[in-house]
């Protein structure tokens, strides 16, 4: 093993030299960090499969790194990002607040919680007609859980979204090798969404986390459409975070990955999205009309379910509204958002906060000030509801905006409403 992970880190940094890339840039396309690589090369950190199959595609290697570092044929197993020794632990208080955090069973044991209910999932191993049950109701329930999303706020959603990810973890490592795979893949995508309702509580490393479980857990289950899709999810909390460089370039390997037609589509919109922040006109308009082309062109599998937003009938137009606004074509950007709110169900709490609140803040901008009051308002009650930190940061820009019109009867109604 350790002749293997030496002829392995000496044959990475060797490619990785060829190919004119430093640790850091060889990290931002295979998503591991230049400090873990480091060791990697340096032998002192044994590679995984995965990650072998990852450089040896973007040093276009051939296969070569990817041999050195063989699959073992063991069947696909639940991995734990960073310890096996992992104890979920999750804290539900009376008074509403609730927490979740990965740790050690020596963590758990020093916090004094080792004393905790345990319970027993069971020696025998379902049989693949329950191990089908578990999956159909899971499923069933996926898209339930989706639905709670949009009318309460990340708190009441995590922990059974939690739970579930766990309980599905449980059946696959329990289960066959049969009914194995599709446990694992309704669990990547559960853990998937955890991660966008992490970032919708503010918690960008929460996110982060679920999202990079959800690509352990797809790639157990043989699913590789997920591996892309998680460079597309950190796209978005780069840009959310300002990094529009980085933003770009995630979703520019997305984009031109052999991923879905979906996924790709879905890359092409966080493209247009940082081009327009980055004043690039001409490419966000390209980017968008590739964002179309391609969701236009995929085939939806209505078995699984969707990536990306679900609520939104044209999610590109909506996309194209938000980068409008970013272009400083802020009047053409609400009558887009003014057409594309109407269209979102009226249950989509959630989506209706995000984007009509978007819409008040294009009004605003394009000098409609006392519109701009008129569709914030008829929002707060969304917006309290759902407790989204992406609702609120642009709730913050439209309070800024509507400081400089403090004269403004709409305006002074309004603010005592709004965040500082």
């Amino acid at each position: 093993m350790l002749e293997e992970t030496r002829d392995f880190g000496q044959e990475l940094r060797t490619r990785r030299l060829a190919a004119r890339w430093s640790l850091q840039q060889l990290g931002l396309r295979v998503h591991y960090s230049k400090g873990y690589l480091s060791k990697v090369e340096r032998g002192l950190t044994p590679p995984t499969p995965e990650l072998a199959r990852l450089c040896d595609s973007e040093l276009k290697a051939d296969g070569a790194l990817a041999a050195l570092v063989p699959r073992r044929h063991t069947g696909p197993s639940v991995p734990v990002p960073g310890n096996d020794d992992e104890v979920w632990l999750m804290r539900l208080s009376k008074d509403g607040p609730s927490s979740f955090q990965p740790v050690t069973r020596r963590g758990l044991i020093a916090a004094g919680a080792a004393s905790v209910l345990t319970l027993h999932p069971g020696a025998p191993a379902p049989a693949q007609e329950g191990a089908e049950t578990v999956l159909d109701v899971s499923r069933a329930l996926f898209d339930q859980y989706r639905r709670l999303g949009q009318a309460s706020g990340p708190a009441g959603v995590l922990p059974p979204l939690i739970a579930q990810i766990h309980t599905l973890e449980q059946f696959a490592k329990q289960g066959g090798t049969r009914g194995r795979q599709p446990l694992l893949r309704l669990a990547a995508r559960y853990a998937e969404y955890a991660g966008w309702m992490a970032q919708e509580s503010g918690d960008d490393t929460a996110a982060i986390w679920w999202t990079d479980r959800s690509v352990h857990l797809a790639d157990a289950g043989a699913d590789p459409v997920l591996a892309t899709y998680a460079q597309v999810r950190r796209s978005l909390v780069s840009l959310y975070r300002g990094d529009v460089t980085e933003a770009a370039d995630l979703a520019v390997l997305a984009l031109h990955s052999a991923a879905p037609l979906r996924v790709r589509g879905l890359a092409a919109q966080h493209l247009a999205q940082a081009r327009a922040v980055a004043g690039d006109h001409a490419g966000c308009l390209r980017s968008l009309d590739q964002a179309r082309d391609l969701l236009a062109a995929d085939a939806a599998d209505p078995g699984q379910p969707v990536l990306g937003a679900s609520h939104v009938p044209d999610v590109v137009s909506m996309f194209t509204g938000w980068c409008l606004y970013d272009l400083g074509r802020a009047r053409e950007a609400a009558e887009l958002f003014d057409r594309e709110t109407a269209r979102i169900p009226p249950h989509a709490y959630r989506t209706r906060a995000r984007y009509g609140v978007r819409r008040a803040l294009a009004h605003a901008v394009a000098g409609e000030i006392d519109h701009a009051c008129l569709i914030a308002a008829d929002l707060l009650p969304s917006v309290r509801l759902v407790h989204s930190a992406t609702v609120s940061a642009d709730l913050r820009r439209l309070t800024r905006v509507l400081r400089r019109h403090a004269r403004n009867r709409s305006v002074r109604d309004l603010m005592p409403h709004l965040p500082l």
